[in-house]
């Protein structure tokens, strides 16, 4: 018999369950990265929005502009102002770029808080493929003003709360749906690799939207509308929301007796151990990611056996009841202040590089990806931490204790010059996404699974978003303060931000 190629035996040597897991790694990954990947643009635009000119000229240019529209009314007046695109093109222009970020960020943040809800009582393949086709037209709604030579800034806030509610679709989803999917066995480390979608996203996001930025802003928008658009269909036709639904079969845990729970006999809510096993504790490394699911394996609390199907046999929890999980206040808040230091230069930080550099937008959205880069190994850095330690909170504030005089390092030395500000970027982006990171990701997966919920999973869903959403208001103030704060100059916008990290620190005292 000829030996099999070493290709068929890397395929063969993993079973159809980890097959099946690494598929919804990867397809929920590039499906959140694209949301990000659509809120990227705006803040590359900014640059070409507005552009710098001196406060003499101005007269002349609009005089300018009204003598060319009406000599050569062929040729779109978008182009002509040195100033940037109306009305952006004043002095009041960071209020008005702060108005649209801030009018995209709270309509995120309330619908967050009925994202979960409503998402935990529908199927996530359809919700989450809804919410990304709408996503992709708002977004796509934003870059056709360039289009239709539109300057009414309430059509631009339009557009951006819009967006803001549809994109709240996204992170309940894809967290409930890889919450289904895998364990709690090394789940920091797993789910900081996977949220680095988040930095991915971001990286395409700049790259896309400066690639068009200075001669067609207008394509920074639709290409990334169109691009989630297009994933909202993949993941109409691929996504599995839950083991159950292609027959997995689980493997046993050797240290636990276990019930088979799924599409093949029954449902188990509440299964039962004897007091002997259940006195034992369970070292997190013997709950197998890639092998059993703890929605395929028995739970440690209970002693009732449900027969049935699907979510039907179990209730979703209510605001309240989400709310009285233990640390979920707690970090709902951390959550609100680092997320307000990460959305503040998620927003303002091309712009930031522009000013103090002395960039064009391209440029300045480039170099503002390092920034990302820098996050992807914070959030993967802290998962393994926390893994280690076995606790998140400790992770997050040591990560938090040295972000604040990062981030005063980084207004300073950023004068300097470009090198340092690379190294800079780099080091700010790990310790300013870790924490955020770790709090979205691997804590939020293992409050929606907390003990005192007694095996109730569709609980995930409601914690996500309850601290997803908390995490919203931080990201509409952020760029919101920024906004308002910077015509004092960028250093008031660095104390803000340091004094939002020390902040989040102060509420995470009590569960460090």
């Amino acid at each position: 018999m000829a030996q099999l190629p070493p290709g068929i035996r890397f395929i063969t040597s993993f079973s159809r369950d980890q097959w099946y897991r690494a598929f919804i790694f990867s397809l929920t990954f590039f499906l959140y990265a694209s949301f990000h990947l659509s809120r990227k643009p705006i803040s590359i635009v900014k640059g070409e929005l507005h552009k710098h000119c001196a406060a003499s000229h101005e007269v002349e240019v609009n005089s300018y502009k009204e003598y060319a529209a009406q000599i050569q009314p062929v040729k779109k007046a978008s182009n002509v102002s040195q100033c940037g695109w109306e009305p952006f093109d004043k002095n009041n222009y960071k209020q008005l770029l702060g108005a649209l970020d801030y009018s995209f960020l709270c309509a995120y943040a309330v619908g967050m808080y009925l994202s979960g809800i409503i998402g935990e009582r529908l199927p996530i393949r359809y919700y989450l493929t809804v919410g990304m086709l709408a996503s992709g037209l708002f977004t796509a709604m934003f870059g056709l003003g360039y289009f239709y030579n539109i300057h009414n800034l309430w059509f631009y806030i339009m557009a951006q709360i819009a967006n803001g509610l549809v994109q709240t679709t996204g992170w309940p989803s894809v967290v409930t749906c890889i919450g289904n999917w895998f364990g709690k066995g090394r789940r920091g480390l797993i789910m900081g690799i996977w949220n680095s979608h988040t930095s991915v996203g971001n990286i395409l996001g700049s790259l896309i939207a400066a690639y068009w930025v200075s001669t067609c802003w207008g394509l920074s928008f639709v290409m990334p509308g169109v691009i989630i658009a297009v994933m909202g269909i993949v993941c109409f036709l691929f996504l599995i929301e839950h083991p159950k639904d292609v027959s997995c079969s689980c493997t046993p845990s050797s240290s636990s007796k276990t019930f088979l729970n799924g599409a093949c006999r029954f449902r188990v809510q509440m299964p039962t151990l004897n007091a002997k096993e259940t006195s034992k504790p369970q070292d997190p490394e013997m709950q197998h990611l890639l092998i059993d699911s703890e929605n395929c394996n028995v739970s440690l609390n209970s002693s009732t056996v449900v027969t049935g199907e699907g979510k039907h046999g179990t209730s979703a929890i209510s605001f309240l009841g989400a709310l009285r999980i233990p640390g979920v206040i707690e970090f709902s808040f951390c959550l609100l202040f680092a997320k307000l230091v990460s959305y503040t230069f998620l927003f303002w930080l091309p712009l930031y590089i522009t000013n103090v550099e002395h960039l064009d937008a391209k440029r300045a959205g480039d170099l503002s990806t390092l920034f990302d880069v820098g996050g992807i190994f914070g959030g993967i850095l802290a998962g393994l931490i926390s893994d280690r330690l076995e606790k998140r909170a400790s992770t997050c504030g040591m990560m938090l204790l040295l972000a604040a005089p990062t981030l005063y390092m980084f207004s300073a030395v950023s004068k300097m010059g470009l090198e340092a500000t690379v190294v800079m970027l780099l080091i700010s982006g790990a310790l300013v996404n870790g924490p955020y990171a770790l709090i979205t990701t691997a804590v939020s997966a293992d409050l929606g699974t907390h003990k005192s919920l007694k095996g109730n999973a569709r609980a995930l869903s409601t914690v996500t978003a309850i601290i997803d959403g908390t995490g919203s208001v931080g990201a509409a103030l952020g760029p919101l303060l920024a906004g308002l704060i910077s015509p004092s100059g960028w250093n008031n916008v660095f104390y803000m931000l340091m004094v939002a990290d020390a902040c989040a620190l102060l509420v995470s005292l009590k569960i460090l």
